[in-house]
């Protein structure tokens, strides 16, 4: 069955058997009924996170990995648990009030846009969706059922990319005419498709995994658990794992929409596997932070970022394994390590330091840490309270869509290597015909 089909059948079958009630209809007082879908790596993360707020009952699990499940059963004993999301919803919908997803990111939309079909409001993981038409989708289904949302991009809500955000829209290093974005990860695959199978092991439902997705074989080592990252049809590459995070801030920060051009110069498509290097080019419109027109570099792979002087750092100093570099119109220079780092301020090629209370004298950012216990737990609670009425979420997907679709641009700029590719953000398509046909990937 095509992802299309697929999407609207399982929601259309849904629909069929509960009726959607309004969401300001839920709680009532009592606790946020959560369900928890995908509880492998980062889903464990997720629940321990999300379970971790007082006002917040896990009353589902959801894996198609007993393995998975079982551990995470073992922590919520009271939990009801499937291996299938639809038989989740078709059982439990009357007794949730929001899900988690934190499935492997070709099944974020499936099940998020059935949960929101239910009027279920909905943290999903980064990034995403898979597709930009499925992100497109998310947002419109999200504002039209007034539904609280979030994206798992939890360094959003930790205090250095906050402070960062103050400080460049306060304009210490002036309006910023580049930015220079690295990871070293490698979340590709070069080599050619592998063939044969391996038994499936022990407990995982190989079809529900695959879900709407090309049917292929299992193969021991790839796909489950951990590598489907680096597959065209179920990952996004290093673009959509760490280039999430990355870019996140200077996007939030410099009040970005979608790109005008994107050019990927990368290797040749193989049909399975996200390119290992990636080195994308964005050409973003003006906005009041930026200069007339915004460059926007990721490089990511073995070796990231290729030298540079823009990237050279007072006195010798190495660079951050990953990060991003804010250069503004007046050659001033603002780095932002990734992760739990305070951002350093370039000026005249020396370090100046940086008098935090004078750009936030209300301590909006909150107070540093170097804690990543203390600082995960923001970005779920913010959700939660939000679900409450007692926030409001700062990732949103009318936010995080827009990101979403900014990355996606670059994995499809990796079909056409070396080639620019020119994006009409309204009418959501390419000058270049022969790039449509990524766009959606027939999901929505």
């Amino acid at each position: 069955m095509k992802r299309r089909s697929f999407i609207k059948a399982t929601a259309a079958g849904t629909i069929a058997f509960m009726l959607p009630f309004p969401a300001s209809a839920l709680y009532a007082g009592k606790k946020l009924r959560v369900a928890q879908i995908g509880l492998g790596s980062m889903g464990s993360n997720d629940l321990l996170a999300i379970a971790s707020h007082p006002l917040v009952e896990i009353v589902a699990l959801c894996d198609v990995d007993q393995n998975a499940l079982d551990k995470a059963k073992a922590e919520h004993a009271n939990a009801k648990t499937f291996t299938n999301y639809k038989e989740l919803f078709k059982t439990m919908g009357k007794d949730i009030d929001a899900v988690v997803v934190s499935t492997t990111d070709h099944a974020h939309a499936p099940v998020s846009l059935m949960a929101m079909e239910l009027n279920k409001h909905v943290y999903c993981q980064k990034p995403l969706t898979h597709y930009i038409a499925e992100s497109r989708k998310m947002d419109a289904v999200a504002a039209q059922r007034k539904l609280v949302t979030q994206m798992g991009i939890q360094v959003h809500s930790f205090y250095d990319y906050k402070l960062a955000t103050i400080l460049i829209q306060k304009g210490i290093i002036g309006k910023v005419k580049k930015v220079i974005a690295w990871s070293p990860k490698v979340w590709g695959y070069d080599g050619a498709e592998p063939q044969g199978s391996d038994p499936v092991p022990e407990g995982l439902n190989w079809d529900l995994w695959l879900g709407s997705a090309k049917k292929r074989p299992y193969k021991k080592g790839l796909y489950h658990p951990g590598n489907w990252r680096k597959c065209i049809d179920y990952g996004c590459g290093t673009l959509g794992d760490m280039g999430v995070h990355i870019f996140d801030t200077p996007y939030n920060a410099l009040k970005l929409s979608v790109p005008l051009t994107v050019k990927n110069e990368c290797r040749a498509p193989n049909a399975f596997g996200h390119p290992e290097k990636n080195h994308v080019t964005y050409v973003f419109p003006e906005t009041p932070y930026t200069a007339k027109t915004l460059e926007w570099v990721w490089y990511d792979g073995k070796g990231a970022p290729e030298a540079q002087s823009e990237l050279e750092l007072p006195g010798g100093e190495a660079l951050p394994d990953q990060g991003a570099m804010f250069i503004g119109e007046n050659g001033q220079r603002l780095l932002l390590p990734h992760f739990m780092q305070l951002p350093k301020l370039i000026v005249d090629g020396k370090f100046e330091p940086i008098d935090i209370k004078k750009f936030d004298p209300d301590g909006t950012a909150g107070k540093p840490t170097t804690s990543y216990d203390a600082e995960t737990p923001k970005h779920y609670h913010e959700f939660v309270d939000a679900c409450l009425g007692k926030a409001k979420c700062s990732a949103p997907f009318s936010y995080s869509a827009k990101l979403t679709e900014v990355i996606l641009l670059g994995v499809i700029a990796a079909r056409f290597p070396n080639e620019t590719l020119h994006w009409d953000g309204k009418l959501a398509r390419f000058k270049e015909a022969k790039a449509n046909k990524f766009i959606s990937g027939g999901t929505v």
